[in-house]
């Protein structure tokens, strides 16, 4: 991630952070633990279900993370974000984190990305 945006704190979408993940450990580790919290209706994780809509990282580990849920009325909507902050608060380098559910745009299945939709057979 560029310097800047570290500083700035940039939101980035899914796509660009999966671009810089490739060159950035923290931000690949955090993907990860993103990775490794499902969705209990959709057997899917919620970072290829296309749940987390931005990320945002600075320098002091402080993460931000705008995520949605399937649907207003899921059963997890009152545990997912702390299931959420706590794998990636366990990321090590990260410091705080922050997450926050929107609404809008409301969540669709295009939404879903490309690992995701080999793994569900969407194509």
């Amino acid at each position: 991630m560029a310097e800047a945006d570290i500083q700035q704190g940039a939101w980035l979408g899914p796509d660009e952070v999966l671009a810089r993940a490739e060159s950035d450990a923290r931000l690949a580790a955090i993907v990860e633990a993103l990775r490794g919290v499902f969705d209990p209706e959709i057997p899917l994780n919620i970072f290829d279900l296309g749940l987390v809509y931005g990320l945002r990282l600075d320098a002091q580990g402080r993460v931000g993370i705008r995520m949605t849920l399937t649907s207003p009325a899921c059963p997890v909507a009152g545990s997912l974000p702390g299931q959420v902050q706590r794998a990636v608060a366990a990321v090590p380098g990260v410091e705080e984190v922050a997450v926050e559910l929107v609404w809008d745009p409301p969540w669709s299945r295009e939404r879903i990305g490309e690992a995701g939709r080999l793994e569900l057979g969407i194509y």
